[in-house]
């Protein structure tokens, strides 16, 4: 895959989806910010890894939610490499809680971590961004952001509004060449679902028609063709990665 820019930031790379984003931008020649809240461990853990591989990536701290640290720490890139390339908002929580017992607080929280933090990098990003007249952007939502979800009503509000969002945002950045695509994971392999019993795990299953869940480097692979040059005349574009559960 080819790519005219040098650099990515990923929000949330630490780990999951998140780590396997930064594996594979990595793979492909990209020098790969680790963005990271609360864990430092497995951030330098994963820039190691990298490192090892001679692969270029740099660890940095800070909260997405929060504006000011947000924009401080697009500068620092700035500051370091001359540029942002690619940005990837991957950064995102749940706290799920049917919602006849949902606080506004539970709402809102979700509302600031998954759709506020994506407004603002993807902001930031444009103004950055449109100073070369270059960049591409690919945000994570969710297929819960599509059809809904039993006690998710925080985080299918915040992905859905993400999906919406990268619309707008594409027809901005249109006439300045940057570009803004959506990706809609599905269920995928990760701590979480390893995690669930193996009935429920099965059941789920059964309503995926390849009948399995998908792996993190799937993801990955999809968000490294919408950064890539193979993806010039796509913007403002949904990517289903779901297995054929909503089609």
């Amino acid at each position: 895959m080819k790519f005219s820019g040098k650099n990515v930031l990923v929000t949330g790379a630490s780990r999951g989806i998140g780590s396997e984003i930064v594996r594979t931008l990595a793979k492909y020649g990209l020098k790969v910010w680790i963005n990271y809240r609360n864990s430092f461990e497995e951030a330098d853990k994963l820039h190691k890894e990298l490192s090892e591989s001679g692969l270029s990536s740099a660890v940095i701290k800070f909260d997405v939610s929060n504006e000011e640290n947000f924009i401080a720490g697009i500068k620092t890139i700035i500051e370091a490499d001359g540029e942002l390339s690619y940005l990837v908002n991957n950064a995102g929580i749940t706290n799920d809680k049917l919602a006849i017992r949902m606080k506004s607080e539970d709402f809102l929280s979700v509302i600031n971590a998954n759709l506020y933090s994506t407004f603002i990098g993807c902001r930031e990003a444009l103004k950055i961004m449109s100073k070369k007249r270059f960049g591409s952007i690919v945000n994570i939502a969710s297929i819960v952001g599509e059809k809904g979800n039993l006690g998710q009503t925080n985080y299918s509000a915040s992905k859905g509004g993400v999906i919406a969002m990268t619309k707008s945002f594409a027809l901005e950045g249109a006439p300045r060449d940057i570009r803004f695509n959506v990706i809609t994971p599905g269920f995928i392999e990760t701590d979480m679902t390893s995690s669930l019993p193996e009935n429920i795990k099965n059941e789920y299953m059964s309503n995926i028609p390849l009948k399995r869940f998908g792996r993190g480097n799937e993801v990955a692979e999809g968000v490294a063709f919408l950064l890539s040059d193979g993806a010039s005349y796509i913007t403002g574009e949904t990517l289903k990665i779901n297995g054929g559960l909503n089609m």
